[in-house]
């Protein structure tokens, strides 16, 4: 598949029609509200007109007369005749164009009321109409004066002037109000023509003057709109992500204004709205109000269809350019990390495998594992970049084929670096194993040489040098490595893909080594066969051997030594009937979600004490681990020992007791080591390996007192720092503790505690600290004791005191020169001894580390060091003095002075 650039997809073909189809139904909506708005404003304002339409030069009162002509009355004004032509030209203009606007070819009849005026006020008034008029004029309704006089003049004036009149405009002139009802119905007058339609002129004045401000604002809206759409749809895309970003805000900032715009003019047609339909209510039968409401509903409708194309098409360009900033981003991601992997297989390439030597397979392997790591690492955030893409398919993304190509070349980079990686760390392996094979079998051939060598010819000479040497050769044979046996043509087709011509050589080489080596030991294996049948046995007489001979009664032949084995067997038992089958599918439903995950907690480290009976090693210590975690798995199994899973466990094994019998057995086992151990020293007096099985009882006697000792120590609490850091923990006991100080108010209220404190000792290698036993938690067998940490001495500023006054149980531990003090009672001489022993063996060695930090001689005249403060090793330490042998400089002491408190005879160690 080719690789597709990213103009390509700059201006996506199908969201491209998708954009002008929404701009197509934008203008659309645009040119329908424009056609409405021509059909509802007229071309001259209320503003133009509004000073002469507020005197009530002329009027629309909403009034129909026959044929539904629209009534105009031109009421008594005195100052009609000041009035300019131009404005009563506008003022007829602006009322007539009304309801022109939205009922063409509509006649127009005019009221001329002229009651209280003359008839040369008529006669200028009628001629100025027949001017000015723009509309089609139906009929003049003229009311003349109502005095004698003028009525005269005016009815002579008419009679000679009526001919001019009436080839201009019909007018008829009336008597009085009544003559009206002939040719107007009264419920289309106003009450002062004795009719019964309801007007109010600041009412109509402020009506018209809201529908043309709403008509106004929704035009400039509908252009704003059309305008914003345009440059939306002209505008070119960047090439730069902040570009996007910098237009996207523009765009939505004005898109946000523009909605808050249609949101106000909305609101303000709605509140005309009401209006109107508030008048219709009060009026039905008016026209002017209908026609009015019906315009208004009509606007607001095509407004909102306007708004909802214009969010169509700005929702669909924002989408657009949304997603080709996210294109932007995803490219630049991409483009980054092939750089990245382009770098790493280029790495990979350069990473030689050809080696020859063990030191050079340990450090290309090095190499390999950071290469992996960091590959590890770049690989993880292309897998990211591959989901992100993956994320943008999923939203229906316009540029889908470009993303998923990207994907499948990041993850066919990812694929070929990581098979590279791996065939070469595969080979790599495969060198180093055959390379220690191969040193190995020469290790091998070099000891076989080196044991030939030393067999002393004159020991082999006998009988019994023959045959020891013979063994001792055999014993050697017995060890021969597997590599030897295998021959170089097996050796060649199991390493056949890593194989070189260095390679080759140092395994012919091996082979020509192991060669000679074998043709020696044939030889000296002849040579001392032949001595060994040299020498004939003599004939000895032999008590006939008893048929069926007695049972020793050494433990070593007793059934106790078969229950090694039983146990191992059972431990595998449990390994593989309960902790295995936790990743069984066909019973992991019966198994709790919780127990799941704490297999580690319930088992402990029972497979490392499996592998060790199973391999007879020798350090028991691993038992130490399991039984620091038993606490923990007892509490796990009360939780969930009546689990199907266990049940179903219990069944297939066969087994008469649950899992927790046999999470028991380690610890049983630990303890019945040294009574095996004592059971074998009784029976073995004065035989050869008893030094060796008491050396076994003793250690095995020291692992049971570390565990009861590290089975104490994980019950201290508040302890802040890490408890390792002490060293392993040596002794733990209960005691008497007084404490007293040198100075301070601490000093005076330790003088008045008579009583001591009870406190728990724990003795490490580099601390001793004080702890309080609390009550124990649990009920039954599951109390356990808990010890709340108080004090820490560091063993580098302590000074014993063997012997105190009046107790042989009592001893003093002291600190920081004497500064503080603590008189420990033991619950026996036996335990104090023991405690001093251990403290005594502790100084002792920090005495010798001193020694050779200190740079003195161990014979250094006059003093035993236990130290002092020393610029580098920062360790408080102190000199007990030997009478007559001067005094070395300490803390808080001037050259050649004694010291502030000098230690006994028995503060030595």
């Amino acid at each position: 598949m080719g690789r597709v650039s990213l103009p390509e997809y700059r201006e996506p073909k199908k969201e491209s029609k998708e954009d002008m189809e929404s701009y197509r139904c934008l203008l659309q909506a645009g040119s329908q509200l424009e056609s409405t708005l021509q059909q509802v404003t007229v071309p001259v304002s209320m503003k133009e007109v509004g000073g002469y339409i507020q005197k009530q030069v002329a009027y629309l009162s909403g009034g129909r007369g026959e044929d539904s002509s629209v009534i105009i009355t031109l009421p008594e004004c005195s100052a009609f005749s000041d009035i300019p032509e131009e404005a009563l030209a506008k003022v007829f203009t602006y009322l007539t164009l009304i309801p022109r606007t939205r009922q063409p070819g509509v006649k127009f009849i005019i009221i001329l009321d002229r009651r209280l005026d003359t008839w040369a006020s008529i006669k200028n008034a009628l001629a100025r109409i027949a001017a000015s008029f723009p509309g089609n004029l139906h009929l003049v309704l003229v009311l003349r004066p109502t005095s004698f006089f003028h009525r005269t003049v005016t009815d002579i004036g008419f009679r000679f002037s009526q001919e001019d009149f009436m080839l201009k405009m019909p007018v008829v002139m009336l008597s009085s109000v009544t003559d009206l009802l002939h040719y107007i119905n009264e419920n289309q007058l106003t009450s002062e023509f004795g009719g019964t339609l309801d007007y109010c002129h600041s009412d109509w004045i402020v009506l018209r003057t809201a529908i043309e401000s709403f008509a106004v604002t929704v035009k400039d809206i509908a252009q704003m709109l059309q305008a914003f759409g345009t440059e939306l749809a002209e505008t070119d895309l960047p090439d730069e992500g902040k570009a996007i970003e910098h237009l996207l805000e523009s765009h939505t900032d004005k898109y946000r204004k523009l909605k808050d715009a249609i949101r106000s003019v909305s609101k303000e047609g709605r509140h005309l709205l009401a209006s109107l339909e508030t008048s219709r209510k009060e009026d039905d039968s008016h026209w002017d109000v209908r026609l009015d409401l019906e315009t208004v509903q009509r606007l607001l409708a095509q407004l909102r269809d306007m708004e909802s194309a214009f969010d169509g098409f700005f929702e669909k360009h924002h989408l657009k350019l949304h997603q080709y900033m996210q294109l932007l981003k995803y490219e630049q991601s991409f483009q980054e990390m092939e750089l990245c992997l382009e770098h790493l297989m280029a790495e990979e390439r350069e990473l030689s495998i050809s080696v020859d030597t063990l030191a050079q397979t340990e450090q290309a392997l090095k190499r390999l594992d950071g290469l992996e790591s960091k590959a590890q690492e770049v690989m993880t955030r292309g897998q990211i970049i591959i989901l992100h893409g993956h994320q943008l398919i999923a939203g229906h993304h316009y540029a889908m084929a470009l993303i998923m190509q990207r994907c499948n070349e990041l993850r066919h980079y990812c694929d070929t670096l990581s098979a590279a990686l791996k065939t070469k760390h595969s080979r790599l392996l495969q060198t180093h194993q055959l390379l220690l094979c191969l040193r190995q079998a020469q290790t091998w051939c070099d000891d076989g040489a080196y044991l030939l060598a030393n067999q002393l010819i004159d020991k082999s000479q006998s009988k019994e040098g023959a045959q020891a040497a013979l063994r001792d050769i055999e014993m050697f044979l017995e060890g021969t490595p597997s590599i030897l046996s295998s021959g170089p043509d097996i050796l060649a087709i199991e390493y056949e893909a890593v194989i070189s011509a260095q390679l080759q050589a140092q395994i012919g080489k091996t082979f020509e080594k192991h060669a000679a080596v074998q043709q020696m030991i044939q030889s000296r294996q002849a040579c001392l066969r032949k001595l060994a049948d040299k020498h004939v046995r003599p004939v000895q007489l032999v008590a006939p051997r008893p048929e069926n001979p007695p049972r020793s009664k050494s433990p070593l032949f007793s059934p106790k030594h078969e229950t090694e084995r039983i146990y191992v067997e059972e431990l595998l038992s449990v390994l593989l009937g309960y902790r295995a089958e936790m990743d069984n599918p066909a019973v992991s439903g019966l198994l709790p979600p919780v127990l799941r995950s704490k297999r580690d907690i319930l088992f402990g480290n029972m497979p490392e004490i499996y592998n060790f009976h199973s391999r007879q090693k020798e350090n028991f210590q691993m038992y130490e681990c399991y039984c620091q975690n038993k606490p923990r798995s007892e509490a796990l199994w009360r939780q969930f020992s009546d689990c199907a899973f266990f049940q179903e466990c219990q069944k297939k094994l066969e087994h008469k007791l649950g899992l927790d019998s046999y999470l028991l057995k380690p610890i049983q086992r630990l303890t019945k080591y040294q009574l095996l151990l004592k059971e074998l020293l009784k029976f073995s007096t004065d035989c050869e390996g008893t030094s060796q099985l008491q050396g076994a009882l003793t250690a095995m006697l020291d692992l049971l007192k570390s565990v009861n000792d590290s089975m104490h120590q994980i019950a201290i609490t508040g302890y802040e720092g890490d408890i390792c850091e002490l060293g392993r923990v040596l002794m733990q006991g209960s005691f008497s503790v007084w404490i007293s100080h040198k100075k301070g108010p601490t000093r005076m209220k330790e003088l008045a505690r008579f009583k001591p404190m009870q406190r728990h000792l724990f003795l490490y290698e580099r601390a001793l600290l004080f702890c309080k036993r609390r009550e124990e938690h649990g009920d039954g067998c599951d109390k356990t004791p808990s010890y709340s940490f108080k004090h820490c001495l560091k063993m580098t500023a302590v000074g014993i005191t063997e012997n105190v006054k009046g107790d042989v149980k009592k001893f003093e531990i002291w600190y920081s020169g004497r500064e503080e003090v603590y008189v420990v009672q033991a619950p026996t001489v036996e335990v104090k001894m023991a405690w001093l022993n251990e403290l005594r063996r502790i100084l002792t060695n920090q005495q010798k580390l001193l020694r050779g930090a200190c740079g003195r001689p161990e014979g250094f005249p006059g003093a035993v060091c236990r130290g002092w403060t020393l610029p580098r090793c920062q360790l408080t330490c102190f000199c007990a003095c030997v009478r007559g042998a001067p005094v070395p400089e300490a803390p808080g002491n001037g050259p050649g002075c004694a010291p502030a408190t000098a230690p006994s005879a028995t503060d030595l160690p």
